[in-house]
């Protein structure tokens, strides 16, 4: 029965997630001075324009998975740089606050709500937690690499910036049943939901 839930459950959460996130990238871009994200579209709450069809078959069987990325032009920003990575940071924050709020929500008022609501906002709130946890990683093409650019001296963030020539590689290692990064992403993942579930509810 639970996996049934998670399946009812599990579709609408997605496209709300999904739909903030990408949303997110794409209002900081604009509001940071880059329009491409708008110009394409992509400045919407229209789940249609953001949905990617693997990603969040990912996200509905596996509960790790991604979004399309929102195009940006990072010379537009006065600091290629940091632009690109608050630009990328925004996703994450958008899918923590939207858990932060759905928790307060569920502690003022639902708690002694029906089973199924209760099975609901666990739902929405994994699905949030996975695709904010999951994009924080730092390995290319996720928002976490990004943001740990910024970080970097410039001697090194050249050699890191190449490492995203071989993303295509590293989504389908980290895919692999059983590989050493598929098992090490989700024993981090499921700490983390673990962690925030427990603190929140």
């Amino acid at each position: 029965m639970d996996t049934l839930y998670w399946f009812i459950f599990a579709i609408p959460s997605i496209l709300i997630a999904s739909t903030v996130h990408e949303y997110a990238h794409a209002w900081t871009a604009y509001k940071l001075g880059d329009s491409t994200a708008k110009a394409e579209g992509r400045l919407s709450l229209n789940p249609l324009v953001h949905i990617d069809p693997i990603g969040a078959i990912m996200l509905f069987v596996a509960r790790i998975g991604w979004s399309k990325p929102v195009p940006i032009y990072e010379h537009n920003f006065k600091n290629p740089v940091l632009g690109t990575a608050i630009t990328a940071v925004a996703g994450p924050i958008s899918n923590l606050l939207l858990t932060l709020l759905t928790a307060l929500v569920y502690n003022l008022f639902l708690k002694d709500a029906d089973i199924l609501v209760q099975y609901f906002i666990l739902t929405f709130v994994s699905i949030n937690l996975s695709l904010m946890i999951f994009n924080l990683f730092p390995i290319p093409p996720l928002d976490g690499h990004k943001i740990v650019r910024a970080f970097l001296p410039d001697r090194i963030r050249y050699s890191w910036e190449m490492i995203e020539r071989y993303a295509i590689w590293i989504i389908i290692i980290l895919f692999l049943p059983l590989s050493p990064l598929s098992v090490y992403t989700s024993s981090i993942i499921s700490s983390v939901l673990d962690f925030f579930i427990t603190l929140l509810f």
